[in-house]
């Protein structure tokens, strides 16, 4: 199942994203497009850095939130 994030994906939506990322991962592989994400804060960073922790695939990720989402998980081990 692939899921298409356009615009800004902030703190308030994260547990929103959270639970349909959980819903759909239960009966299917899921994947994020992100070829229509502009701005991500810390927190949908760090939601982001455990979707791809856990199999959820990051497909059309801009190389500067792939970075981000690296350091985030080097900060976190």
């Amino acid at each position: 199942m692939v899921f298409a994030l356009s615009g800004r994906i902030r703190t308030e939506y994260v547990a929103e994203l959270q639970n349909l990322v959980d819903f759909a991962a239960a009966k299917n592989s899921v994947v994020l497009d992100l070829k229509e994400v502009r701005l991500v804060d810390r927190e949908a960073v760090q939601f982001l850095a455990r979707c791809q922790a856990e199999g959820v695939g990051l497909d059309n990720c801009p190389a500067y939130i792939r970075e981000w989402i690296e350091r985030e998980r080097t900060q976190l081990t």
